[in-house]
């Protein structure tokens, strides 16, 4: 493992303050100084103190862009197919994926941001920050109160860096302590059931210390750590913990865990489903929505549209290209055969929502993406290589590129969102009692209110969607089948495709076989052919359930030792 000292913490003050002009909920600090102080000079300015814990939240990932050129998690999955077929998302499909060749390598940018929460948790009761105002609520403009909040913060962001290596490597080395040049930093993984517990116990730190939720925080400061983005972290770590992939003996303590920690969560009753489906990650100037419960800062961009607009838009590069597999998993809303000519027809409402398909308006121009068409196969090196582009997470009126004068729109990744948590509630509910019961409470916790069916079902009846519910009399597989789907569909894009399928062991099942595309062709009387067609053939093997550590960090760590296969 790296060796960062305290010397490096002076060298970020500037990159502290520069960290902290991209969004207005992480601009707080006002006196730069000098760069010769000591450490005890660092702690004791309350400005820089302020600013080591924003810089923090630089480590909060963004999958907008996960290989530098626009590739997005879902590339790697049965999702979407990356117009740049030389990618690195392309490695876990190709088995070319290892020690080597490497993709989404967090390892050492989360131990950096792991090492930071230790420090600051080391100084911050007797450093010199002072209270500022930050909650909506009266009487918190007290210097206790201060360091609860910023403590809350600095256990949340501990256990997310933690779980977001836990979720990619399965065990790995806990750290909570400051690692010093006389500590052993050649550091073995502790067991998955330590991690667990360990991301536990820092989520329920921080639920003591932090505000309620987001509209707790003022408008200045809103996109900070909260009670309920630490009870959505806790409701998504003990769900994967819960799985196949992590509960090989289908212990039902686990998924009683996971079903009281979404319900926790769903009890506060703050969060809530927005009323618009493609709304919730279009921030604007409002900034949060009450269906987003934590996401990362949400800095002013256009390059979501750049790196995902059909290619007929000056300068974009369609990246993310969905598979005939995720269109095929939309429903209609009567449950008759989808139409091939009019992809969007009858359709569950979210598939126009979050798929550019051949007649479907892109910036009021109708895209084209049939063979010989601007936007279509092989028409440009960047085409779609499946017949389809994404719409979801576009501000397709707001936002402008490779223009004199762009324009930009507030958006963060979504990392934690209501309709999630219902979805984690619903599996874990179902696995424990089916889809129409309700489990019996634990003493001390919230009563259940919801069957997983009625969970599944809000989800479903959002506002603008208002797909068929689920009738009650489904078998607990039938509803695990309709969940999956639920998730599939609901959260498609945003990361979750790649690791529920993992989590679930049923990669040899969607990832071991190839990827389609549809292939539109002009006929001499103007009308059209559809022909589904093979875009990838993809591999999937055992050992790609966990992510390779690279040969790096394993010369450099060798009590690590390498994860199965690789």
């Amino acid at each position: 493992m790296k060796r960062f000292h305290f010397r490096s913490i002076i060298f970020l003050i500037p990159v502290l303050l520069l960290g902290c002009e991209k969004s207005s909920y992480l601009t707080d600090g006002k006196d730069t100084g000098g760069s010769n102080v000591n450490e005890q000079q660092f702690w004791q300015h309350k400005d820089w103190v302020r600013n080591f814990l924003n810089n923090i939240y630089t480590h909060v990932p963004d999958e907008y862009n996960m290989d530098g050129d626009g590739a997005m998690l879902a590339s790697a999955s049965d999702e979407a197919v990356n117009s740049n077929p030389n990618s690195s998302v392309t490695y876990p499909n190709n088995g070319t994926w290892g020690p080597a060749r490497t993709f989404d390598d967090a390892y050492g940018d989360m131990y950096t941001g792991i090492r930071k929460t230790n420090l600051f948790l080391d100084h911050i009761e007797t450093s010199g920050i002072q209270p500022v105002d930050e909650e909506v609520e009266a009487g918190t403009n007290n210097l206790p109160r201060q360091i609860q909040r910023s403590k809350g913060q600095a256990y949340f962001l501990r256990a997310l860096f933690h779980f977001e290596l836990v979720k990619r490597y399965g065990a790995i080395p806990l750290v909570t302590k400051v690692l010093d040049e006389s500590d052993d930093t050649n550091l073995p993984r502790n067991s998955y059931e330590e991690c667990v517990t360990q991301i536990v116990r820092d989520c329920d730190s921080a639920i003591a210390l932090l505000p309620l939720w987001t509209g707790s925080w003022n408008s200045s400061n809103r996109g900070r750590a909260t009670q309920t983005a630490a009870m959505a972290l806790k409701s998504r770590l003990l769900l994967y913990a819960a799985s196949p992939l992590n509960n090989e003996g289908g212990d039902p303590e686990k998924w009683r865990l996971a079903a009281e920690a979404a319900n926790q969560l769903i009890a506060v009753n703050k969060h809530k489903l927005h009323s618009s489906y493609s709304q919730i990650f279009l921030f604007g100037q409002a900034a949060y929505n009450d269906e987003v419960i934590f996401a990362s800062r949400a800095n002013n961009r256009n390059d979501i549209e750049s790196n995902n607009a059909p290619v007929s838009y000056s300068g974009a590069k369609g990246r993310l290209n969905p598979t005939q597999e995720m269109i095929d998993a939309f429903e209609t809303k009567n449950g008759t055969a989808p139409s091939e000519t009019n992809p969007g027809l009858n359709r569950d409402p979210r598939f126009d929502l979050v798929i550019v398909y051949n007649g479907r308006t892109f910036k009021n121009v109708a895209v084209q993406t049939y063979v010989g068409g601007k936007d279509g196969l092989d028409v440009a090196v960047n085409a779609t290589r499946t017949g389809y582009y994404m719409k979801k997470f576009m501000n397709e009126g707001a936002v402008t590129w490779n223009v004199p004068t762009p324009t930009n729109s507030r958006r963060p990744w979504v990392i934690f969102r209501y309709a999630e948590i219902l979805l984690n509630y619903a599996e874990a509910v179902n696995e424990l009692v089916g889809p129409d019961a309700l489990p019996a409470a634990t003493a001390g916790k919230p009563a259940f209110t919801l069957t997983a069916r009625q969970a599944v079902n809000l989800v479903r009846d959002r506002a603008g969607i208002k797909m068929p519910l689920l009738a009650a009399g489904l078998s607990k597989d039938e509803m695990r089948t309709r969940i999956k789907r639920e998730r599939r569909i609901e959260l498609c894009f945003e990361g979750h495709r790649f690791y529920d399928v993992r989590r679930w062991k049923e990669g040899e099942l969607y990832f071991n076989k190839p990827v389609t595309g549809m292939r539109i062709t002009r006929n001499d009387d103007n009308t059209l052919s559809y022909q589904r067609f093979t875009v990838e053939n993809r591999v999937f093997e055992s050992k790609n359930y966990r992510f390779p550590f690279s040969i790096n960090d394993i010369n450099r760590q060798p009590a690590l030792t390498q994860n199965p296969g690789y």
